[in-house]
């Protein structure tokens, strides 16, 4: 069971039918205008087109009608090769925004990602686990993730870009990490509507690859603001129905705040990396500190520093009650992690 907004399937080709509504008199008379046959129903207007520049063409005059009617026009394309789902409907700025970032459509869509490996130790500096990370799979696609994901939303496939994201990181970690070691894993709360329904695939992978849910920490990503409490509780909830952890990343930056903790009760906070370099000659930063992992320990959330260059900031943390940490002092994101840790020597 996957959420539609999921589901896109293949690049847009060359030939097929553009889906237009809705079908509104002054389109499909603007359509003839510009040369087009349409074919209408009651439920949508369907043209078809032979090459990119004729649908490019299409979008123009679909795009004048909707500014002479001021109505939101939606857009499904379907190619003519019958291959995959079609695209689900689209509004017409998303449309054409695939169109403006094709490459990076073409990335997304492709699936041509995968997750580096960046280790988190406890105080005692042992290996507890690994952040997945979103990083190109292919020198020629070279990506920025935050740029990824902003083209993502722009486009309408910032759900599909999360959930292959989210799948790919659990398959990854099937390959590499035995069981026992936590896989901390990023999601966008916007990109989940109905937890119930959109988090089932994430499940049926983790069991589908024989994991333990357990194993698994599910966290906001740290570029995603937070406008729906009530539904990231909602999501918090499914996660813990599952066996799943789950986190609050940058506590402390803009988005993540002392308040929004304490509502949430993560099962692991996640201190912002601002916060934590140079905590140790900062004193300011030292009480901001002390008060989220305060915060923390009054509902049993474990507190991981992120972000850790120096051991000085790393002795701070630890010895003022955070268990965990995360930063270049212990590792940078790796494809691998050391082969020690790698399934078939554990």
């Amino acid at each position: 069971m996957i959420c539609s907004s999921c589901s896109v399937q293949g690049p847009i080709e060359d030939k097929g039918v553009i889906s237009l509504r809705p079908a509104s008199a002054e389109l499909v008379s603007l359509l003839r205008q510009d040369g087009f046959t349409p074919i209408c129903d009651p439920d949508a207007c369907r043209v078809s087109y032979c090459s990119r520049a004729e649908l490019l063409q299409l979008l123009r005059s679909v795009r004048r009608s909707a500014l002479a009617d001021k109505t939101e026009v939606y857009v499904n394309i379907e190619g003519s090769s019958k291959q995959g789902d079609r695209w689900v409907w689209a509004s017409l700025p998303q449309m054409e925004a695939r169109f403006k970032h094709n490459d990076v459509v073409d990335i997304i869509v492709g699936k041509r990602f995968t997750s580096h490996m960046q280790p988190i130790v406890s105080a005692a500096e042992e290996v507890i686990g690994f952040e997945f990370l979103l990083r190109p799979s292919q020198i020629q696609y070279p990506f920025n993730p935050f740029e990824l994901f902003e083209i993502a939303r722009e486009t309408g496939l910032h759900s599909f870009l999360d959930r292959a994201a989210r799948i790919s990181a659990i398959e990854l970690s099937a390959q590499y990490l035995p069981h026992g070691l936590k896989r901390f894993i990023n999601f966008l709360p916007s990109s989940i509507y109905n937890p119930k329904y959109c988090l089932t695939h994430t499940f049926a992978a983790i069991e589908r690859l024989s994991l333990n849910p357990a194993d698994f920490v599910f966290e906001v990503v740290e570029t995603e603001q937070i406008h729906n409490m009530t539904n990231l509780l909602d999501i918090f909830t499914e996660y813990r129905r599952n066996g799943i952890s789950v986190a609050l990343d940058d506590v402390g930056s803009g988005y993540s705040t002392l308040e929004e903790m304490t509502r949430l009760k993560p099962d692991y906070v996640k201190i912002d990396r601002g916060l934590v370099g140079g905590c140790s000659r900062d004193r300011l930063k030292q009480q901001e500190i002390l008060n989220i992992i305060e915060r923390a320990q009054d509902f049993g959330g474990q507190v991981l520093a992120e972000g850790i260059e120096e051991r000085e900031d790393f002795e701070f943390c630890c010895t003022y009650g955070a268990s965990l940490a995360q930063g270049y002092l212990f590792g940078r994101p790796m494809p691998q992690p050391p082969q020690k840790l790698m399934p078939s020597s554990a």
